[in-house]
């Protein structure tokens, strides 16, 4: 090898470094001569040239164009990056030295550490149907199957934003969402569900300077909730409601769904204020007849913001308990019916 993989955020160190890996007289390369020396296809650096990422900063009389002490700085950083995991539209971020590196270092060392622990997990499957498994005894070739099926998904979501949002339990659950959506769903209902989708976003900026919780507002959250909700099912509810705090409110993701910020934020209120009017209503209706008939209404309400997570159901029955506004009769009846 004629260089090693560091970054300096100081250009004469790395300089001296490399120098000190290979002797290099101070020169100029032509784009294959500085393949041959770093060992970085032709290919990939007529690519780093196209996207701008890295390209020949000299250009000789005669026109051609080559590259300098400075460029082969850059391209040093540039695989050392890589070495990292991250991808080439952050690197080009990162050396325009408009952000922290450090920030975008704790971040990455994240998404490594929750990567290396999924493959660790399916090591450890697999080490688990070895030792099963002997010759008289067959492979248990369906569980085999699914585990490559959901590294085959995790493998192609890791470069998504939601690799950079999800723990790796969420992120298997991503995997698996996204492989049962494939088949859930016929070609026309896609569609439907799309345009229906584009016509709630398009009432959104519509009525973006509209109070979220007025009766507009409102309709727009149901909607969008029986959209949300006839997505992901009542299986994957806790996994919606990750994606939408820790992705899309953050920033992240929302702008492929075509929300802005402002109209996630607005969106965030909208359904907010359905849940609660839903809420309110039926704490009054037990208020005023505390009976089991009210039961099923109950469990629909809980079923629809929060699918199967008990964990999630128990939370907010947890909040109403300690909420001093609800009265001692709905609280009376929800201790009786739950336990609590």
């Amino acid at each position: 090898m004629y260089f090693i993989v560091i970054i300096s955020l100081d250009p004469y160190v790395t300089l001296y470094l490399i120098l000190a890996t290979k002797e290099i007289k101070m020169t100029q390369w032509y784009v294959k001569e500085l393949s041959k020396l770093t060992q970085v296809s032709v290919r990939t650096l007529h690519h780093y040239d196209a996207i701008d990422l890295l390209k020949p900063s000299i250009r000789l009389p005669n026109g051609y164009r080559v590259y300098s002490e400075s460029d082969l700085l850059k391209l040093q950083q540039i695989i050392a990056l890589k070495f990292f995991g991250f991808e080439l539209s952050q690197i080009k971020t990162l050396l325009s030295g408009d952000v922290s590196f450090i920030e975008h270092f704790s971040l990455q060392s994240k998404f490594l550490q929750e990567k290396a622990k999924t493959l660790l997990e399916a090591s450890e499957t697999l080490s688990s149907i070895i030792t099963k498994c002997s010759d008289n005894k067959s492979i248990p070739w369906e569980t085999i199957i699914k585990l490559i099926e959901v590294y085959r998904m995790t493998q192609l979501i890791e470069n998504k934003w939601v690799a950079k949002i999800l723990n790796p339990a969420e992120l298997k659950d991503y995997a698996n969402f996204e492989e049962e959506l494939q088949s859930r769903f016929s070609a026309n209902e896609k569609k439907e569900s799309e345009e229906e989708w584009t016509r709630l976003i398009e009432e959104i900026q519509v009525n973006i300077d509209q109070d979220p919780a007025s009766e507009k507002g409102i309709d727009i959250g149901r909607r969008c909730m029986n959209w949300v909700n006839n997505l992901y099912g009542k299986k994957y509810a806790s996994l919606r409601k990750a994606i939408w705090e820790k992705g899309f409110m953050s920033g992240q993701g929302s702008q492929e769904h075509g929300l802005s910020p402002l109209a996630t934020a607005w969106l965030d209120k909208a359904i907010y204020a359905y849940h609660t009017m839903r809420i309110k209503a039926l704490l009054a209706q037990i208020e005023a007849n505390p009976s089991e008939v009210i039961l099923p209404l109950w469990e629909e309400l809980l079923s629809d913001i929060y699918g199967n997570n008990q964990e999630l159901k128990d939370n907010l029955i947890k909040e109403i308990l300690d909420n001093e506004k609800i009265s001692q009769k709905a609280k009376n009846w929800i201790k009786r019916t739950y336990q609590f």
